[in-house]
């Protein structure tokens, strides 16, 4: 698997699945683009990728809520490189929040993050990846396959990405370009920790999904990155509206 030569955009990269993406692609030698909210985090993110990699990533710091910056995003990738091979729609958040205790402000906070950005980015990246006849990887989760309380807005939001990645596919197959998901299971990243978990509680739920997912343990960010590699690469040259399940079984579990 190699891709040199190959221009890729990830989004979220400042940490977590979207950080390990950026340098297990820097390995096979992509030239990236790499963006986030945190300036400091992903020069940190940088720095790795170059530790291992001639090229040095291309480091746009912008909130993909606003319409401004994400335009900015691609209008800076394709000066810089000419270019754009392979988007990773990474960037989401979590927010704990029931029907009976969630709020409109929420939903539409998680919608944003989670849906809207992902929309407005990959319609303006999609000219670019026709011309190169690339392709997409969006990062889901298995709450877009399967139910779970607690997490609505997020769920419903998941739900939607898988949606978006089958019907994209099908629209933009006839171009020659490649549109699929990942659906990771609770993975070791800082992302139930930003939704405001405290730590013993995170402990629990960590304790828990032992139990839940049947290869009896959590996945790591690293996981992850090589299932997105996989379907961005000419490895997966046959396959789109995939949504590959990246969670030790969890998605295959019933209660018992």
């Amino acid at each position: 698997m190699n891709f040199t030569g190959k221009v890729i955009l990830v989004t979220g990269a400042s940490s977590g699945i979207g950080a390990a993406t950026a340098l297990h692609l820097a390995k096979l030698d992509a030239k990236l683009a790499i963006t986030g909210r945190n300036v400091e985090q992903l020069d940190k993110v940088s720095e790795s990728c170059q530790s291992v990699s001639k090229n040095k990533p291309l480091v746009i710091q912008a909130d993909l809520t606003s319409e401004e910056d994400t335009k900015r995003i691609i209008d800076t990738v394709v000066k810089h490189y000419q270019k754009l091979n392979v988007l990773v729609n990474n960037a989401g958040i979590l927010e704990a929040g029931s029907i009976e205790n969630t709020s409109l402000e929420q939903y539409d906070k998680i919608m944003n993050v989670n849906v809207r950005s992902i929309y407005h980015l990959t319609m303006l990246a999609v000219p670019h990846l026709i011309s190169t006849k690339g392709n997409i990887v969006n990062v889901s989760s298995v709450n877009g396959l399967r139910s779970f309380p607690g997490v609505l807005a997020y769920c419903v939001s998941k739900a939607a990405v898988d949606q978006f990645t089958s019907c994209t596919a099908l629209e933009l197959a006839s171009k020659g370009v490649r549109v699929n998901s990942v659906n990771p299971g609770v993975t070791l990243t800082n992302l139930h920790k930003n939704s405001g978990i405290d730590q013993q509680a995170y402990q629990n739920f960590l304790e828990r999904s032992k139990e839940t997912h049947a290869l009896g343990r959590v996945g790591n960010p690293e996981e992850v990155a090589k299932a997105i590699a996989f379907l961005a690469s000419d490895d997966a040259s046959f396959t789109t509206g995939e949504h590959l399940t990246v969670d030790g079984g969890r998605h295959a579990m019933c209660p018992r």
